[in-house]
């Protein structure tokens, strides 16, 4: 029936498969390489061929690392999933496209539906896939925008919150933390985090300075009143500006300051891995998922959300938490908290506060009523 509607045209058995230049089996591998290439019309040279490595390099660097992987993990999920039904996932069928998005809104079995933002971003990584490989996927086609509507409709709910770590959350968990070397440099990421309102990706990406490595994602300045961070953002860059604290205890420029004189890191990534012995760091990036680890190690320790069970309420935070505490806890204008978190309407921000005075301005009375 899914070849009747998708309109597969029948092949000889002697005829080439209608499928990209991979590794057979590799369905997931994005044809990156093969994606810039010179013109058939255009000989090669020395320097031309440098210029398309360039170019692809530029290329890979368009999105991020985290993003690449998902996309890549879309696309494999969707091959999958036309070969189990007897479908080719090349070229684009909208028609594929409705009954794959249809089948993860509702799928038979045991398995579990996604949510819509999940569903919308499959779309996403798969128009990826596909321009990609030159192509096209017309998401406005009715077959799919209408499918996508009615999922919407049907299942759409407000997004699931993580919860916000307030001042006090951030404070016990800090005391669970050793007097260490592992304990200086936790305490920097923690304290970071929040008062600059950052991601984990953005946490882990920072150097000591300016193009100390291809792969950073901003760099620092301690300043005397405070640390500058300037951060390259989804849409650009940005300057995130860190206070001084009134307390040593809970400063994160002290405690950045502090790691990085004990740790003595002086260029490259700032919070790196430290030796097994616990006495010297190393350079080793930390990835984004030691701060989710973290966080989560530390309200566990921290005993935060007694009224739950252990899993639940370690289920309940997250990297994101740190962010939400800021938003949450900041008795400044919201213009403020808008902006040191990067954010591009001041509706975003608001998602963000878990708790705010949502009437404290009465349009009511200011409209004379």
């Amino acid at each position: 029936m899914l070849r009747a509607m998708t309109k597969t045209p029948e092949k000889s058995p002697s005829a080439p498969p209608e499928r990209p230049d991979l590794p057979e089996g590799d369905e997931s591998a994005a044809p990156a390489r093969s994606a810039i290439a010179l013109p058939s019309s255009l000989a090669g040279s020395g320097a031309l061929d440098r210029l398309v490595e360039t170019a692809r390099d530029y290329a890979k660097a368009a999105a991020s690392e985290n993003t690449l992987e998902a996309y890549a993990r879309d696309w494999s999920h969707f091959a999958r999933w036309c070969r189990m039904r007897g479908a080719e996932p090349l070229p684009p069928s909208s028609e594929v496209i409705g009954l794959y998005i249809a089948d993860l809104a509702a799928p038979e079995g045991k398995t579990p539906p996604l949510s819509v933002s999940s569903i919308e971003r499959r779309l996403s990584g798969l128009s990826w896939g596909y321009a990609q490989r030159g192509m096209r996927l017309d998401r406005k086609d009715r077959h799919i925008a209408t499918v996508l509507a009615g999922i919407r409709r049907r299942h759409a709910r407000p997004p699931a919150q993580k919860e916000a770590i307030l001042p006090e959350d951030l404070r016990a968990m800090l005391a669970t933390l050793p007097h260490d070397l592992r304990g200086l440099r936790d305490r920097a990421i923690l304290l970071i985090g929040f008062a600059g309102g950052l991601r984990r990706t953005e946490i882990v990406s920072l150097d000591h300075g300016k193009d100390d490595t291809p792969d950073s994602g901003g760099w620092v300045e301690i300043l005397d009143d405070g640390v500058l961070i300037r951060l390259r953002g989804k849409t650009g860059w940005r300057e995130v500006e860190i206070a001084r604290g009134s307390s040593d205890d809970t400063c994160p420029v002290h405690a950045l300051a502090q790691w990085l004189h004990y740790a003595k890191i002086d260029f490259g990534p700032i919070f790196v891995a430290v030796s097994r012995n616990g006495l010297k760091a190393t350079g080793a990036r930390l990835s984004d998922k030691h701060v989710a680890r973290l966080i989560k190690a530390c309200v566990r320790d921290a005993g935060l959300r007694p009224d739950l069970p252990e899993a639940e309420r370690i289920r309940l935070y997250s990297g994101h938490s740190l962010r939400a505490g800021l938003a949450s806890s900041a008795e400044v204008d919201e213009r403020h908290v808008q902006k040191q978190l990067g954010h591009a309407s001041a509706e975003m921000t608001r998602r963000y506060q878990r708790r705010r005075d949502r009437f404290r301005v009465n349009l009511t009375k200011a409209a004379g009523l």
